[in-house]
Formats: structure tokens, sequence, C-alpha cells
């Protein structure tokens, strides 16, 4: 198994329960060079915490199981799917 699949599975099993109890998600952008890249999604995607959710809670899970990652890393900016939802609404729109 690939480490992007083991921090799919670490994801999935530790960090997505905590965020969708909440109206969230989080997604791997990238793994590269020991910097994990990840966009928060959902209710997360905008809210004020989303930079301390990612330094103080998946960060250090992350960190804790896979030691050769240095940092997580937020990413800023709006996912493929909620521009596509945006630009479905609109059409709808009169």
């Amino acid at each position: 198994m690939t480490t992007r699949a083991q921090l799919e599975t670490l994801l999935a099993e530790k960090i997505r329960p905590s965020l969708q109890a909440h109206g969230g998600n989080v997604e791997i952008i990238s793994y590269t060079d020991g910097i994990l890249r990840i966009r928060l999604t959902g209710r997360c995607s905008g809210c004020p915490s989303a930079t301390l959710t990612t330094e103080e809670f998946i960060n250090q899970i992350v960190q804790t199981a896979f030691p050769d990652v240095r940092e997580v890393r937020l990413a800023a900016g709006v996912s493929e799917a909620l521009l596509a939802e945006a630009k479905a609404f609109l059409r709808r729109s009169p």
C-alpha cells in the first residue's frame, strides 16, 4: 500500500468522523517531500477554526502515525466540487 493510500485510510478512520460530525470533510491534494497538502470541505472549508483544526488536530494525528510527514498544510481556495455546485445553482436561478 502506498503512503498516500495509508494516509487516506488514516483520514477515514481517525479524522473524517470528527469533521463529518460538524458537516465537513477533508481531501488530500498532494503528498510530496514530506508535506501533506489538504483541503477542508463542506462546513469546515469556510470555518474560522480551519487553520487551528489543521494545526492542532489533523497535524498531530498524521505526524503521530507517519513521522515522515514533516508538515500538514491547509490549501486555500475553492474545491472543484464546490465550484461545480455553485455553477449549477446559478444556472437554475432566473
